[in-house]
């Protein structure tokens, strides 16, 4: 009893260096955020807010939002269909190369950034699309698809695979049984990956910077203020891109482990 409790503990301390190491970078750039002083000091100058109403009054900001924006809401969308697409014939399909196919599916995330982003770029410049919005969402796509893949592939998983052969037996077209069985049972994880891919396009900035040209997103608009000097403007948008994609992430997980445990 006294080693489990040991054991326990042991895990506890473990999380608890590992949120510390995290989140304290974070919770340090929101901190300076409302510090008067230009640079990052101790002990900290007064409270302020005129770093966010300096980035608030600036024009390219918002039009970096709208673009980040933008893209990552198409970039959800298309990356959760495409998803479930690979998901749904993963869970229903046995078909010669199978596993080629989905370590194919899988593949973009294990291919690190730059040589991605390099590749996306080689592409879209070869058809002449590099530096478009658009250009943008179809990286971003290809980025975040095995994600959701990934989120709706374990929620197909728990479904008895029988639900559906049994909709066909009592005369529903196989469109119908999937409006009606796999799409309504699928929702939470649909929902959680849409999430899940939004946030990670908003945070993006490897392939960004490489594909967008002259429409920024935010995390290739902080690299510009950044560049040069030290501007507190980067810790305010830090926290307002931080608490925009933690809301995205936290969304997703609440949605799918309720869902899920009601499910179930």
């Amino acid at each position: 009893m006294n080693t489990d409790r040991l054991i326990r503990w042991a895990i506890w301390l473990y999380l608890l260096v590992v949120f510390v190491f995290v989140f304290t970078p974070i919770i340090t750039s929101v901190i300076f955020s409302f510090n008067s002083d230009r640079f990052p000091t101790v002990p900290l100058g007064s409270f302020t807010t005129k770093w966010y109403q300096t980035v608030i009054s600036d024009p390219d900001f918002w039009k970096a939002v709208r673009t980040s924006l933008l893209v990552s809401v198409c970039s959800g969308v298309l990356a959760t269909l495409i998803g479930f697409c690979t998901a749904y014939t993963d869970f229903r399909y046995q078909f010669r190369f199978k596993g080629a196919y989905i370590a194919l599916a899988l593949l973009p995330p294990t291919i690190p950034l730059i040589i991605l982003a390099l590749a996306m770029l080689a592409w879209l410049s070869k058809i002449g699309a590099s530096g478009q919005v658009w250009s943008i969402i179809i990286a971003h796509t290809v980025l975040c698809a095995p994600f959701a893949m990934g989120v709706i592939r374990l929620r197909l998983q728990q479904m008895d695979p029988d639900l559906e052969s049994a909709a066909w037996n009592l005369g529903a077209s196989e469109w119908s049984a999937m409006k009606n069985v796999v799409l309504p049972f699928a929702k939470p994880a649909l929902v959680s990956a849409f999430c899940l891919t939004m946030a990670v396009s908003f945070d993006e900035f490897t392939v960004s910077w490489f594909v967008s040209g002259l429409n920024k997103t935010i995390p290739v608009a902080i690299l510009e203020v950044l560049q040069g000097t030290v501007d507190p403007q980067i810790n305010a948008i830090g926290t307002f891109v931080f608490f925009t994609s933690m809301t995205l992430v936290i969304i997703a997980q609440l949605i799918f482990t309720a869902r899920t445990n009601r499910s179930s």
